[in-house]
This record gives C-alpha cells, structure tokens and sequence, in this order.
C-alpha cells in the first residue's frame, strides 16, 4: 500500500522539495501551509495549518485522516530563522521562534501519536539543523530552538518504541532555498555594541545560505530514511566542513572550540 507522509511548512524551500520527491516515489503527499490559497502549482495538496495553534495542526491532520485514514510518515519541517545579538532581538521574536520552531513540532508529535499507535506504526522525521548543535553567535535564539528539538526527539524516541512507532531527526546545514528572507533579523542599530561584528556576521549568513546545497539533496536523505527499518537517532546532511564542525566539538576543549568559532566570525 502506498504509504502517506504530511509534511509541514510545504510550500516551498526544503518542505515543498520532500514533498515533490515523495510524490514522484509513488507516496500520497499532504503537505501544509498557513495560506495554501497563495501557493500555486503544487504537485501535491496542501492544507492550511500554523503551528503556533494547535487547534490548526488537531484540524490539519483530521482533515487529512478523514480522506486517506492513516498517516504512515510525519516530516516536522515548518520552521523559522532568526538573527540577532540576544540583548536587542525583542522578547516577543524570540517567543514566535520557540512557538515555531519547538513547542509547533511537538504539538504536530503529540496530535499524530494516538493514530500512530492505533495503527502500531510510524515515522516522525523532525528537521533540526546543524546550528542546533553549537551555539553560534548571533543565532543563539535559532540554535537553542532547533537544539531542544534535538534533545526533545531523543528523548520521546524511547517512550513510543514499543508501539512501533520511529522517531529520527535530520540536521541541514545551509541550503539554497528562501530562508534568509522569511527569517527575522533584529535590525543593525547605528551606534550599538554589536553594530560592526552583527552586521558583518549578517552578511557572511545570508551568504551561506544563497551559496547552499540544493534541497533536493534533503529530499534523497528523506526518502532513504523512510526506506531504513530502523532508522538512526540522528542525520546530519550539508557541506563536508559543516558536518565536521559537530565533530571537532566533540572532540576539541571547549575554550578551543569557542576561540574557533570566534575567529570564525571575526569576533
């Protein structure tokens, strides 16, 4: 039986790449977005859902259930970027980050569980990132969120195997896809602390991500990972020295690490 996979955030970039993927696999794709009406040509349907409500994401996936009865595979990859020197990003920014980026996924989890074990199977595949497991200056709202989905997956991964059901994350490193655009960046003050290191960083960011890899590349991970019996606890998937930073902070001290970093970016 062909198996059916929801995957939020759809409409573009990274999301609507799996979604595409998948569909040409064969999969029924149900993707999501907050204003499905704006998107066009979409290969796959897609359903309107924030997941900062979880009334939405309770609707998305009855909507869904209601049509195919089953959801084999759930892809959290609905989330936001944010830049920022921690002292000037505004409180209620870095709310919306963690509304997004962690308390929506665990929100989708949480709704998907009773069906997934009702059936007695299931993948949940959460999109993290690289940067979730270091803290980087100037991102340190995006890396915190995306690490505690790191942690959150590790942890829920031993409560839910015994009903069969899977649970893996997969950690990007920069793409090329429009993130850049829909993340929130705190404004460079004239005149503050961080104005020259920030605004220097900025630019070195959104360079990273208009020379990243092509989502399609995310898409092949994905697909593998649903084709695994039992996948990996974690995925990490992006340029070689990205991939390898993870590495050296296992192994380097810490001061080393940070200096590291630190000359990096300038800092």
């Amino acid at each position: 039986m062909q198996k059916v996979v929801f995957i939020t955030g759809a409409s573009s970039g990274i999301g609507k790449a799996i979604g595409e993927f998948l569909h040409h696999k064969n999969f029924i794709v149900y993707g999501t977005s907050r204003n499905p009406s704006k998107v066009e040509n979409s290969i796959f349907p897609l359903v309107s859902l924030d997941v900062r409500n979880s009334q939405s994401i309770q609707a998305a996936i009855s909507e869904v259930l209601s049509i195919t009865k089953k959801i084999d595979v759930v892809i959290n990859n609905a989330g936001v970027g944010i830049t920022g020197p921690l002292e000037e990003i505004p409180s209620e920014e870095i709310k919306n980050n963690f509304e997004t980026n962690l308390f929506g996924p665990i929100e989708v989890m949480k709704a998907v569980l009773p069906q997934m074990r009702t059936q007695k199977q299931g993948l949940i595949i959460n999109i993290t990132s690289i940067a979730g497991y270091m803290g980087l200056p100037y991102r340190s709202v995006y890396s915190s969120s995306k690490g505690a989905l790191e942690l959150i997956t590790e942890a829920l991964r031993m409560e839910v195997k015994s009903f069969g059901i899977h649970i893996t994350n997969v950690a990007p490193g920069d793409f090329a896809t429009n993130i850049a655009a829909g993340r929130y960046h705190a404004p460079v003050i004239k005149g503050s602390a961080y104005e020259i290191t920030y605004g220097n960083t900025l630019k070195e960011m959104d360079s990273h991500v208009d020379s990243g890899s092509n989502p399609n590349q995310m898409a092949e991970v994905i697909y593998k990972i649903i084709n695994t019996p039992n996948p990996k606890i974690h995925y990490k998937v992006g340029a070689f020295l990205q991939k390898f930073s993870i590495v050296l902070k296992r192994m380097l001290p810490d001061k080393v690490y940070e200096r590291m970093l630190m000359n990096h970016y300038k800092l």
